[in-house]
């Protein structure tokens, strides 16, 4: 039981990263950053036992965060606020103009549907088209369709403000 609980602990300090981000991205009124992360972690810990290892680690971490993020947005019934990004500014050294830009990246990702929003996550956390299909159960073709929909939206985002 020890060993299950030092390697959960150590998946957990590898991927707490990646799980704030997931969570950041469908933070709510009623759904706030924490509450989301504890979710998410304990949904982890569930499943942690029965983990196969049939996909890699970090695949099966962004299927459980976004798909409990998604879950807990749909039992509330809210739509996305948009939320600052100060816990992302505050782990990050890079300028002032690199922090305002990544600022509106995130407010115009708020605005993105939920499949959206995880499709472009992914692929800002550089998964391959193959891992954000295994990810999302969609085919890698329809990824590939999405994402360049979503950059387009964005760009178009981008363009009206």
């Amino acid at each position: 039981m020890e060993n299950i609980e030092q390697e959960f602990m150590s998946v957990i300090r590898e991927y707490e990263r990646v799980i704030y981000k997931v969570c950041y991205l469908y933070t709510t009124p009623n759904a706030t950053l924490s509450d989301l992360y504890q979710e998410v972690v304990l949904n982890i810990w569930k499943a942690f036992p029965k983990f196969r290892r049939e996909c890699k680690v970090s695949t099966w971490i962004y299927r459980i965060a976004l798909n409990t993020c998604i879950s807990f947005i749909r039992k509330e019934k809210n739509i996305p606020e948009i939320v600052t990004l100060t816990q992302e500014a505050d782990r990050s050294e890079e300028d002032d103009e690199t922090q305002a830009m990544l600022r509106q990246l995130y407010r115009m990702i708020n605005r993105l549907g939920q499949l959206e929003k995880s499709i472009i996550l992914l692929y800002l956390e550089e998964k391959s088209y193959e891992e954000i299909s295994e990810i999302t159960g969609l085919t890698v073709t329809n990824v590939a369709t999405k994402l360049n929909r979503i950059k387009d939206k964005l760009k178009k985002m981008n363009k009206e403000e």
